[in-house]
């Protein structure tokens, strides 16, 4: 990997994003071969009516990690006011921009572009063997706390307490693949869901309606290992390109309606593991696949451990407020984000609110086509 790879995009409104010195040292020493570059982009337009307008974009997660990379972003457009910044007290990427006064053109638009660095990302549990007894760090503790949509106690945990006792699982780990087995066996993948799903889990539970999309689906294992007491969170990204595994569970080119959820849990002693029942009920809805085929069973024991990295995560932020305060709290920042005169556009309504979003894999220095 040369040095020049590194530069970041350029332009007056570029925003170059600081790197930790332990992550630069691994990027720097790092096998590159196993590591892919996208161009993302974003292309909003908004409704010239209303006297101001503002808008949230959220982009590729720059927290340190070993399967994901963002070397910068830029944009333009006829924004009065944008900036990069970040979200939340995980500090998540997102740029916002701003319109005062009457639009002097049709629409209020603005382009964002970024590049992003991924690479497999596998965590093999089997070599995991501390106790139930090993201490969680301090830093984990509040990924066992209860979110608006996914509560802990009640029927939550009662769901979760006789999944445990049903498999006699004892050890965290033990715990954790349990659930992941009943999500799969138990909740169904329903194309006809709006958007990502809501990942309302308490009504899920109570109305035995199991059924719905990545957000609802990895929804209900994060809910159910929270109320275990196992540190779990969702990672809300989007898809970047082909699978290699299944075409159902890959897109590439106009990714506008590729949003998709991950779901992950934590091991004292281990970290954060990787885990995808959504994609395995995906694929065997799509693909017309038999949940005992040989074909799904080989995909349940990779995707307990690992991700597909033709995917990226923007954040794994829940009940997150947008400034300025009038946008309130959102259950999770997956979509561009709009208001006019305070009042929210629907991210999932074409008519009232315009956005494409492309991914082009980069080669060398310029794009696959």
């Amino acid at each position: 990997m040369k040095r020049r790879d590194f530069i970041k995009l350029i332009g007056s409104s570029a925003l170059y994003l600081p790197v930790s010195t332990s992550m630069a040292s691994q990027l720097l020493s790092s096998d590159y071969s196993n590591w892919t570059s996208y161009r993302l982009t974003y292309q909003v337009d908004l409704p010239a009516k209303g006297k101001s307008a503002h808008l949230w974009i959220p982009l590729p997660d720059t927290n340190e990690s070993v399967f994901q990379f963002t070397q910068g972003s830029n944009w333009h457009g006829n924004a009065t006011k944008a900036t990069f910044a970040t979200l939340g007290t995980g500090r998540f990427p997102v740029f916002k921009a701003e319109w005062h006064g009457t639009p002097k053109s049709d629409q209020r638009h603005v382009t964002v572009s970024c590049i992003v660095k991924t690479s497999h990302h596998a965590i093999d549990p089997a070599y995991y063997h501390a106790s139930k007894h090993t201490a969680l760090p301090a830093s984990i503790r509040n990924y066992i706390n209860p979110t608006h949509l996914k509560p802990t106690n009640g029927i939550v945990r009662e769901t979760v307490h006789t999944i445990i006792r049903d498999k006699k699982a004892d050890t965290p780990l033990e715990q954790a693949r349990a659930i992941y087995d009943w999500v799969i066996n138990n909740a169904q993948y329903d194309e006809n869901t709006r958007g990502r799903g809501q990942g309302n889990v308490k009504s899920m539970l109570e109305k035995n309606e199991l059924s719905g999309k990545c957000v609802d689906i990895n929804s209900l294992f994060v809910a159910l290992a929270k109320a275990a007491n196992i540190p779990a969170r969702n990672q809300y990204g989007i898809r970047i390109s082909e699978s290699k595994l299944h075409p159902s569970i890959g897109e590439y080119g106009d990714i506008s309606n590729s949003q998709h959820c991950r779901a992950e849990f934590f091991l004292a002693g281990r970290g954060w593991v990787p885990v995808n029942p959504a994609d395995i009920l995906q694929v065997s809805k799509l693909e017309a696949i038999a949940l005992d085929d040989p074909r799904i069973a080989r995909l349940k024991e990779q995707f307990f451990g690992s991700w597909e990295m033709n995917w990226l995560t923007y954040n794994h932020a829940d009940d997150l407020t947008l400034s300025p305060p009038n946008a309130g709290k959102i259950p999770f920042f997956m979509y561009p984000h709009a208001e006019i005169d305070g009042h929210s556009l629907d991210s999932l309504d074409p008519e009232s609110f315009s956005y494409k979003i492309t991914s082009g894999e980069l080669i060398g220095t310029g794009a696959k086509f």
